[in-house]
């Protein structure tokens, strides 16, 4: 069965593999999802991820979770903001603060995805995917 919001439902994994306290969560990979992951891992949320086969039709990714040294989880919440039904777009000056700072937003730029911080910095808006605290 077709997956219509691909980031949705990696958001969905990636929350639903936290509350179980999995150590990994496997998904099919795509440019978006890597990118995302690749920020998430930026920003110290995720340890690793992995792509298998990338050129094949059968692509996966392997994302490692992280947690603190007394199995605390570091992704508290994680929650999709712009989806298919009803996108969400803001200009450089209205980036959301997501707890104050605690958290990241997620924003697709014109050069790719960013977090809010780096959105603000370079004077960027777009839309915003989620945030993640």
């Amino acid at each position: 069965m077709p997956v219509t919001d691909p980031i949705s439902d990696m958001f969905c994994q990636i929350r639903n593999a936290v509350r179980m306290q999995q150590p990994a969560v496997e998904m099919p990979a795509s440019k978006q999802k890597v990118a995302l992951a690749e920020l998430l891992r930026n920003e110290g949320f995720i340890s690793s991820f992995e792509t298998k086969a990338l050129g094949s039709p059968q692509q996966k990714m392997r994302i490692v979770l992280k947690y603190g040294p007394k199995g605390e989880k570091v992704i508290q919440g994680i929650k999709r903001i712009s989806r298919p039904g009803l996108r969400t777009y803001r200009v450089a000056k209205q980036t959301p603060r997501v707890y104050g700072g605690l958290g990241v937003a997620i924003i697709s730029t014109s050069r790719g995805l960013m977090t809010d911080r780096q959105a603000r910095k370079g004077n960027i808006g777009g839309e915003v995917l989620g945030y993640v605290w």
